[in-house]
């Protein structure tokens, strides 16, 4: 006998989390989770986008109360400052100016939470990125063409994005985009989803 598929939600709003969650072929449902995503008095980075990551995915289980839920935070580090989405073109060439021939730690955590069991299972996914040295004018080139308003770090890797990096560093490229489908499908696995 087959058993029935657990449900899987997606506790995220972010289209680049949708499109790479949809890569898995396996059906899913969007909730939008209602998180304060703000950093905590003396909460390092690594320890906040945990929280928030499992913080989403509990938000998410409050309408999918059988469901497998995933939450997903990202934020970008750069000497020991965290730079989240710039929201405008002025914060985002301010970032850009700033990431311009640095290394970046690009930190997401993840979270799958079993909302009838009400196990988390939560995981730090690091990724580094060497940028080149941007001049002005190619900052203004990327930022009018991709206007990366809504990601971490005022990039879009899965564009442009890519053209202003030297190198890139870490073992699960996607987590770069937002979803760390390598660690994603391992603890879909271990929660009893037949992935194909």
């Amino acid at each position: 006998m087959i058993q029935a598929q657990p449900q899987i939600v997606l506790a995220s709003t972010s289209p680049f989390r949708r499109e790479l969650l949809s890569r898995l072929c396996i059906p899913f449902e969007i909730v939008s989770p209602a998180v304060d995503e703000s950093q905590l008095p003396g909460e390092t980075p690594e320890v906040m986008v945990q929280r928030l990551s499992e913080a989403k995915a509990r938000a998410g289980a409050a309408q999918f109360p059988r469901a497998l839920v995933i939450g997903s935070d990202q934020v970008a580090v750069v000497d020991d400052e965290v730079l989240g989405k710039p929201g405008d073109h002025e914060l985002a060439r301010a970032q850009l100016q700033k990431l311009s021939g640095r290394t970046v730690s690009f930190l997401t955590g993840l979270c799958l939470y079993n909302a009838a069991n009400g196990i988390a299972e939560t995981r730090l996914v690091p990724f580094r990125v060497r940028f080149r040295t941007l001049d002005e004018a190619r900052i203004e080139r990327y930022l009018q063409r991709e206007q990366p308003y809504n990601c971490a770090g005022s990039f879009k890797s899965e564009g442009l994005g890519i053209t202003l990096f030297k190198a890139m560093e870490g073992d699960d490229p996607t987590s770069l985009i937002g979803l760390p489908l390598i660690t994603l499908t391992s603890l879909l696995a271990k929660a009893g989803v037949v992935l194909p």
